[in-house]
């Protein structure tokens, strides 16, 4: 099953989309480094400025290895930049770090898709790592004549339904703290009208493309294993 032309065709538009977008990020991310802010502040220290404009005292800003591998945590508070943002002081640096205390902005302000969102990730989780193996195993009874395969094949579509809600889900959150990124860097002159708030701008928006890949080849795989399961197209071998 996993040499189906149609599922490696599937698997090489996720590929390609996946790679043209990082390679997107990366080649933005290099150029805004390129991009000093007139305010001169460091991503840490613009992440700071931030929160406390906001009225949020309980988030710490922590240095995290790992290149891009910038993150808020909902679970314990904490918002963790990588080496490059946490010490940067280009437009690039502004903006990754403005974004992630957008996630921190929409906790506090209890931001109902990114509840969502939690709530979803350990039947996501569930669903990435056996659904389609669950949907494979419900094949594989049908195949054997077993009148309940379909069903257990089913169970797995449904697992998978939930990985790709949660993609899907993503999209929104991650998009909706971009622009309150860009409103509050503009609002409190961190960054400059023009060159530099532009720059910020499209680091932010490839970012956001890499969510917007992993939707679409979330879909894909889910409509694939629908197809398989037999719900609709009428195969089920």
């Amino acid at each position: 099953m996993m040499f189906d032309p149609l599922y490696m065709g599937i698997l090489l538009i996720t590929l390609l989309l996946s790679g043209g977008v990082s390679m997107m990020v990366k080649t933005r991310f290099a150029a805004g480094q390129k991009v000093g802010i007139s305010s001169g502040l460091t991503g840490a220290d613009i992440a700071k400025a931030i929160l406390m404009d906001a009225g949020i005292t309980d988030v710490q800003v922590l240095e995290h290895h790992g290149f891009l591998s910038d993150h808020y945590n909902p679970m314990n508070k904490t918002l963790n930049l990588s080496r490059e943002v946490y010490y940067g002081r280009s437009a690039s640096a502004a903006g990754v770090a403005a974004h992630e205390v957008g996630h921190a902005i929409q906790h506090a302000q209890g931001y109902f898709p990114m509840w969502l969102r939690s709530a979803i990730v350990p039947v996501a989780n569930i669903g990435s790592n056996f659904g389609p193996l669950i949907v494979i195993l419900g094949i594989m009874l049908m195949g054997m004549g077993k009148a309940f395969g379909q069903d257990v094949a089913i169970v797995g579509v449904l697992l998978f339904a939930a990985t790709t809600l949660f993609t899907l889900v993503t999209v929104p959150v991650e998009f909706d703290a971009s622009s309150r990124a860009k409103k509050i860097l503009a609002r409190l002159d961190i960054v400059s009208q023009g060159r530099e708030y532009n720059t910020v701008s499209g680091v932010l928006f490839a970012a956001g493309l890499t969510y917007v890949a992993a939707a679409i080849g979330s879909i894909l795989q889910l409509l694939y294993w629908a197809y398989r399961a037999g719900l609709f197209g009428g195969r089920r071998d």
